[in-house]
């Protein structure tokens, strides 16, 4: 409690001074921007938006189409313009003392280049960054139908998803998740227990306004767990200045009754900003028409959240809370042998070879099975940006994270959880912007945490407590030579690692273990011995990206990645509840270095837009997870027979494939989208020590992806409908034969295709005024029986000596969504000009 009374008190004093007011002295070099936004024949544009990135700032026109920003610091920003039914506009303008900006919108078929600014110097267009990055807007996150935030992105080429059920997914970038992705939400590192196979992204899906990814290594702005990449969830930005702005939504979802909901309000007056929004869904077991009703799939989530902010002359000052509240069901995927049906654990231990078949009445009930998973995540940040005139620009974020995670598995002693993680973080990230010379934008910074992590409250005990401090410089630099942009950067990463020594005995009141200390040693289970350890190492990352034209551009990057080891690859040594798993750790392993090279080609036309991403990845000391077996072939499992042993173990890897996308535009309305992604995973052993046929390939490599969409746009005044469209798209995924086959730790997985369709768009009131947006989408449509590869409970048989291939459970049938997006504008009309 201490230490986030002192993290409070450090984050008032950063916030303190600004919500002081505006009486110091000005700060020297203030500007303003103004001007009007237009169509290409001069007719003005009202509620356009002009934005401005790297000062999180925005307004929007009045019905004339002016706009105007005022003391704005001194510099160079990139401004993106946005106007629905309009291709997006950017351009770099220079601010000091007033300026006057026009800007004019074409209606044209390709839209622009996206921004981004996740692991950048600067606010940046994806087609000018070697970074390989992509983009993911609200439109896409809002017109297609997803169960969580990780979902939401699931079908973009080269991002996949592990899952457990419908609400558990993480990301997995070309081949690569766990803690090689490094989750930011709002760009403040998301850190819960990502070491956890069922352990899910605790984030508010309907608060994510867009998505930021970034593949591989390249980013230096993030340390250890970025190896693989980086997703940054972005949540909803506050209303522009002036403006009281909201949004109500309904989501319905057919297949497992999912009721979704979430309402928030926003507002902005003369640069105090605030915000408030809460959110929550629920739904019964998924279904599929081998299985029926998958027992054990079932959740109910709450979350909130509220910000404040504050704009002056001298940068912004943001203040966010933000609370994650879930009960999520895990199956274990026992079932009756004859007649397939899901049987629901009763007793303890031995007795458990005693089950109840689980009803039709309770696989279709809300309500949550007394075992499940109580997760819990409270987040409080604070994110400031100080302008230092002509010495630059500071930027100071820093956060709190507070991560308890339940696990009831007592079926008897029910409100006893097994596992009980309670994890602190407190993050720090620093950045000095310098100021722009010679064209070269440049940045130097410090991030990092301290973890403290505690694991002794429960009954099951698979990892230690522990504490840890990441500590990491870096600098970033980036220049543009007319059609030539180069970037790169170099970074030193320290973590110190401590776990403490675990002794167990049972606990003579209720047979559970717990944990024991001094005498109480003698003759007790030692679950875990001290461990004290520092890992270092270098990353760096140098691209260039050059425009041969306004159409075509080619792109080149390499960068050295680093990864120092998790909790449970280091030091596990238990039964993860809702696993199977009884997971073995190894102390003695070194940090995973990885080599990546990028090339990208990008062309865009009026008719046309297509990408190639290439890519190669080696990476030394690779870890992953292989069950373990008996001198009999057979699998090892523990006293209890119900849980299978797996170890980490580490190799050389290389992964290598890409991405291709193909968009035609023939006329404005018509979109012809097409994608395909690939990745091949190879295991190149340990030097010197041969390598089991069975062992080539690596774990949880995504199968070849294609996707097709074909879309039509239209609006009618007269039947007041607004930016409708009507799709129809396939998903292809190819056999999986590369499996990691060794000691049964995977099987192949077969190919299948989905499709999918979906209708939607905004119906206006008599003034043209929005009311509501309504999204129709139907996934899976034919009611295809399919294993997702990269599905858990694919392996989730019907008894721990089952060896049946098609018994494990298969991914969800047909699903129909329905949702209801209702506008709010609370605002009063006023001249901006």
């Amino acid at each position: 409690m201490n230490r986030i009374l002192y993290l409070v008190v450090v984050a008032l004093m950063f916030t303190l001074p600004a919500w002081a007011g505006d009486k110091r002295e000005e700060i020297p070099g203030t500007g303003s921007l103004s001007g009007r936004v237009t169509d290409k024949g001069g007719a003005p544009l009202a509620a356009a938006t002009v934005y401005i990135p790297d000062l999180k700032l925005g307004v929007i026109t009045d019905t004339a189409g002016y706009y105007k920003f005022t003391s704005l610091p001194s510099g160079r920003y990139l401004i993106e313009v946005h106007s629905i039914g309009y291709k997006t506009f950017t351009r770099i303008v220079s601010i000091n003392g007033p300026v006057t900006q026009d800007f004019s919108l074409s209606d044209e078929y390709v839209e622009e280049s996206p921004v981004v600014v996740t692991g950048l110097s600067k606010a940046t267009q994806i087609k000018r960054s070697p970074v390989p990055i992509v983009a993911i807007n609200h439109d896409y996150l809002v017109s297609n139908l997803s169960t969580n935030a990780i979902d939401a992105i699931a079908k973009i080429p080269g991002i996949r998803a592990v899952t457990t059920g419908p609400n558990v997914s993480k990301p997995f970038i070309r081949g690569l998740g766990y803690n090689r992705i490094l989750t930011l939400y709002d760009g403040i590192r998301q850190e819960g227990q990502q070491w956890g196979d069922e352990h899910g992204i605790e984030v508010d899906q309907y608060s994510v306004e867009r998505v930021e990814v970034i593949k591989g290594p390249a980013s230096l702005s993030f340390g250890s767990d970025a190896l693989a990449g980086v997703v940054n969830l972005i949540p909803t930005q506050p209303a522009p200045d002036g403006k009281v702005l909201g949004n109500i939504m309904l989501d319905y979802q057919s297949n497992n009754k999912y009721l979704g909901g979430s309402g928030y309000l926003s507002g902005t007056r003369n640069g105090l900003e605030w915000m408030a929004r809460i959110s929550h869904k629920q739904a019964v077991d998924y279904k599929n028409k081998i299985d029926g009703r998958v027992f054990g799939t079932a959740f109910n989530e709450t979350d909130a959240s509220a910000s404040l902010g504050l704009h002056r002359k001298w940068g912004y000052s943001h203040l966010d809370l933000v609370l994650f509240d879930d009960l999520q069901e895990i199956p274990d995927g026992s079932r009756d042998s004859a007649t397939r049906r899901f049987t629901r654990q009763i007793y303890e231990g031995d007795a458990d070879t005693v089950r109840q078949i689980v009803s039709d009445a309770d696989l279709g009930s809300y309500h949550i099975e007394k075992l499940h998973q109580h997760v819990q995540h409270y987040r409080i940040y604070s994110g400031n940006s100080f302008i230092l005139g002509e010495y630059g620009r500071l930027q100071v974020n820093l956060g709190f994270q507070r991560s308890i995670r339940r696990e009831y598995s007592h079926p008897i002693a029910y409100k006893t959880p097994g596992l009980y993680l309670q994890l602190n973080s407190y993050t720090y990230d620093v950045k000095y912007f310098l100021p722009e010379f010679d064209d070269w934008n440049v940045t130097v910074g410090l991030n990092g945490m301290y973890q403290q992590n505690n694991s002794t409250d429960g009954t099951e005990f698979v990892i230690p407590s522990y504490h840890q401090l990441d500590m990491g410089p870096f600098l970033l630099a980036k220049r543009s030579f007319e059609k030539l942009d180069i970037s790169g950067g170099v970074r030193f990463d320290t973590r110190r690692f401590n776990n403490a020594a675990l002794y167990t005995a049972a606990d003579p009141a209720t047979g559970f273990d717990k944990p024991v200390y001094g005498a109480d040693t003698a003759g007790a289970t030692r679950q875990f011995y001290d461990y004290k350890k520092t890992f270092t190492g270098w990353s760096g990352s140098l691209g260039a990206t050059y425009n041969f034209s306004e159409q075509f551009s080619v792109k080149a990057n390499i960068a050295r990645g680093f990864r120092a080891p998790n909790i449970a690859e280091i030091s596990a040594n238990g039964v993860h509840p809702g696993t199977n798993i009884y997971q073995l750790g190894n102390p003695d392993f070194k940090p995973e270095f990885s080599l990546q090279e990028d090339l990208g080609l990008v062309y865009s036309s009026r008719y046309v837009v297509a990408t190639l991403d290439l890519f190669n990845n080696f990476i030394s000391n690779y870890i992953y997870n292989q069950k373990l077996q008996r001198t009999d072939g057979t699998d090892s499992v523990d006293i209890t027979g119900k849980n299978t042993y797996f170890q980490f173990v580490s190799s050389r890897a290389r992964l290598y494939g890409g991405e291709v996308s193909v968009d035609i535009h023939p006329i404005k309305a018509l979109h012809f989208e097409n994608s395909l992604s690939l990745v091949y995973g190879k295991n190149e052993g340990v030097k010197g020590k041969p390598l089991n046929d069975s062992a080539r390939y690596l774990p949880f490599i995504p199968p070849t992806h294609g996707l097709s969409e074909l879309r039509y746009e239209f609006s009618s005044k007269s039947s007041h409908l607004v930016h409708a469209f009507v799709k129809v798209q396939m998903e292809y995924y190819a056999a999986q034969n590369r499996a990691f086959l060794a000691y049964n730790t995977e099987t192949p997985t077969a190919g299948y295709t989905l499709f999918n369709a979906g209708i939607g768009g905004g119906f206006t009131n008599k003034k043209g005024k929005t009311i509501v947006n309504v999204y129709l989408n139907g996934d899976n449509l034919f009611d295809k029986a399919y294993y997702d590869h990269l599905s858990r409970l694919k392996y989730f048989l019907f008894s721990p000596t089952d060896t049946h291939p098609t018994h494990g459970i298969y991914n969800m049938g047909r699903n129909i969504s329905l949702k209801l997006s209702f506008p709010l504008d609370f605002s009063m009309t006023k001249a901006a000009g």
